[in-house]
């Protein structure tokens, strides 16, 4: 069964299922994945259903969301990935997404991560959403600034590991 969570003008999130491990294959293995998130040893179509199990699925059942399929709705090809996660190194939900190549500077990055905050807002009614970022990642940082996140500070998730913190701006609104 592929649960929906919710639908844009142009695009579609649904909960990821194992029959989406080559599209995921394709995305953690994409040049902008690599470089600004991390390879994530995700070589074959096996590696591919074993992070989508413990990764999002996993999620969903502990936490009730996670990372989500982003599609286009008129032709349900996959482009990308939004979605909420909780870690373990974070006080708060934070909002994580990646695109292929491809589809970048189409507006779809900012079409489903406004509807994925609002809908953390409004549905799941978390109190608050922040983002982690790579410093280099510009098109990440202008997405964040342009769903209403602000640069809050730096953190360091480990000894080989700093990431940028973005928090609500205390004059946050929904944007439309």
């Amino acid at each position: 069964m592929k649960k929906t969570i919710l639908e844009t003008a142009r695009l579609c999130l649904r909960e990821f299922n194992i029959e989406d491990s080559n599209f995921i294959l394709k995305l953690v293995n994409s040049p902008e994945w690599l470089r600004f998130i991390g390879d994530k040893k995700v070589k074959t179509n096996e590696d591919a259903k074993n992070y989508i199990q413990k990764g999002p699925i996993k999620s969903y059942k502990e936490n009730g969301f996670g990372l989500w399929l982003v599609q286009l709705k008129n032709t349900n090809e996959s482009i990308g990935m939004c979605g909420l996660v909780n870690r373990e190194t974070l006080e708060d939900i934070d909002i994580g997404f990646a695109m292929l190549t491809k589809y970048m500077g189409k507006g779809y990055g900012f079409e489903i991560a406004n509807a994925t905050m609002n809908y953390a807002k409004q549905i799941l009614k978390t109190p608050r959403v922040v983002a982690i970022t790579d410093a280099d990642n510009i098109v990440s940082i202008k997405l964040l600034q342009k769903i209403g996140l602000s640069f809050e500070r730096t953190l360091k998730l480990s000894n080989q590991d700093t990431v940028l913190l973005f928090s609500p701006s205390s004059d946050s609104v929904d944007k439309k």
